[in-house]
């Protein structure tokens, strides 16, 4: 057995193999770069607005963001999604023509659904206050909601041509860019107006995201071609219609997201949401840059070898492979020292929520492998299969969200993250091995065991009640787990070459 997986590591570690890897790495390393300076920039925007607005101003920021985000996952037709898809194609075949067709069509399509999503938001703008908040006091605060997601729909079609086009780059640098803009312009507002600058500050936000992702796509050269509204329309349905598949999926993914806001603001009041909201950043921020890797770079190359199997299998490995290898340290620092870094972006008053962090860790590896997985289902365009999964996946997520919180308070919403990724997981692994015959190697097993066992010891050593004993061994242990991930990543990229060729990526980006 391990004479078969020495040979299986030599084979996957060849000159081809370890190019895979490396362009895997840069594109990781590349955004994780901008979530590192997001993570910054956050620290200082969260400090602030946790002192000046507390977990209330937390709450109403949350439930502004749920309820937008429900809206904008209905009325956007999934096409910040399925268009990466068709551009990407588009662009693999370099006919610079059919790319132009492709970006008329887009942009056409993203300025329609922006408009119907606003007059959504203006239409149901009494209703939605009611519903949030329990009374019409923020009607007018939904009516101004209604122009940033028109905006933000605009801007969806700027980042999709920007990933679509492989410009990972500037992708990069219009999200660097905005999240300092970002803060210097919300903050003001929050201080000078509080609860009442949450608005102001949402719609400059907004504003401002559009005019970099503008300014940044206007840089590729597309060439301009006529084409009329209903050319742009029959030309768009293929995107739309797998575009409405992604729009069922986001749908039910905002709408669960929606549902526990609501349940836990009415079984606990806004504070609770906004403890919730706070933890949930803290998870989303320190782990988004696997994600955000997977989204603008994995996927569309998934896009453009969707029709070759073995292609996508070895694809699928590396990707989880690299995914699971950087997320292990990261899982473990976040688990010992939940504390410091809670107290470093909020105050002692949101101190409640590193359980619920703690939990959700826990299940952060298998949501990576089942990611790494379920975009080969989007990149074939498989329909059926991708609403099956995800309507199962959104569906156990609202009762175990429900349930565990109703038991264990804000842990519970942990618990049920980790229970759910594992399931899910498991759901989308079978589903695609026996579909497309897809699957998983034994040194990826051995790699996801590895980093699990590693994270299980790092939430175990955190119960001790001795805090400056819980520091030390989870140190000790997140070394343990680095040298154990760098060996693994310098035998698929050969970190030195690696390292020394680092800035080649991103000059090609241009």
């Amino acid at each position: 057995m391990e004479t078969n997986i020495s040979i299986e590591i030599e084979e996957k570690t060849s000159v081809e193999s370890k190019t895979s890897y490396r362009q895997i790495m840069k594109a990781t390393t590349l955004f994780g770069g901008v979530q590192v300076f997001g993570i910054l920039i956050s620290i200082i925007r969260s400090k602030v607005v946790a002192i000046l607005l507390g977990t209330t101003g937390m709450g109403v920021i949350g439930l502004y963001q749920s309820t937008l985000g429900l809206v904008q996952s209905i009325t956007g037709m999934g096409l910040s999604t399925s268009a990466v898809r068709d551009i990407s194609e588009a662009n693999g075949t370099s006919d610079t023509k059919r790319i132009a067709s492709a970006v008329k069509t887009l942009r056409h399509w993203v300025w329609a659904t922006g408009l119907f999503g606003s007059i959504t938001i203006l239409s149901l703008a009494p209703f939605l206050s009611k519903w949030t908040f329990g009374n019409d006091d923020y009607t007018w605060a939904f009516i101004w909601l209604s122009v940033i997601l028109f905006i933000n729909a605009i801007d969806s079609g700027q980042t999709v041509l920007l990933q679509g086009m492989r410009r990972l780059k500037h992708l990069a640098m219009a999200s660097l860019y905005g999240s300092v803009l970002g803060l210097f312009t919300s903050l003001p507002l929050y201080y000078f107006f509080g609860l009442q600058g949450i608005i102001p500050a949402l719609i400059i936000t907004a504003l401002s995201t559009l005019g970099l992702d503008f300014y940044f796509a206007k840089k590729i050269p597309i060439e301009p071609i006529p084409q009329s509204l209903k050319h742009s329309y029959h030309a768009g349905m293929g995107m739309a219609k797998l575009g409405f598949v992604m729009m069922l999926s986001g749908f039910m993914l905002t709408l669960s997201s929606y549902i526990i806001y609501i349940f836990i603001s009415n079984q606990g009041g806004v504070s609770e949401v906004g403890l919730y909201r706070a933890g949930w950043t803290i998870t989303t921020q320190y782990t988004g840059l696997i994600f955000t890797a997977m989204g603008t770079d994995y996927f569309p190359r998934l896009a453009a070898i969707n029709t070759d199997n073995a292609k996508l299998r070895t694809a699928v490995n590396q990707q989880a492979e690299i995914a699971i290898l950087i997320l292990g340290p990261m899982l473990i620092a976040l688990i010992g020292f939940i504390p410091l870094i809670v107290q470093l972006l909020y105050t002692s008053e949101f101190m409640p929520i590193t359980g619920m962090i703690k939990w959700t860790m826990l299940g952060m590896l298998f949501k990576a492998a089942s990611w790494a997985m379920a975009f080969t289902i989007v990149a074939k365009g498989d329909n059926r299969l991708f609403i099956i999964t995800e309507t199962i996946g959104n569906i156990l997520m609202i009762i175990l969200n429900v349930v565990f919180y109703i038991l264990f308070g804000l842990n519970g919403i942990g618990i049920s993250f980790a229970v759910n990724y594992l399931v899910y997981f498991l759901l989308v692994y079978l589903l695609v091995r026996n579909k497309y015959e897809i699957s998983y190697h034994p040194i990826f097993w051995r790699i996801l065991l590895i980093q699990n066992l590693f994270v299980l010891t790092a939430f175990t050593l955190s119960l001790i009640p001795s805090s400056i004993l819980t520091y030390i061994l989870a140190g000790l242990l997140m070394i343990a787990a680095g040298i154990y991930s760098l060996k693994e990543l310098n035998r698929r990229l050969d970190l030195r070459k690696y390292i020394n060729k680092g800035n080649d990526y991103a000059n090609r980006s241009n």
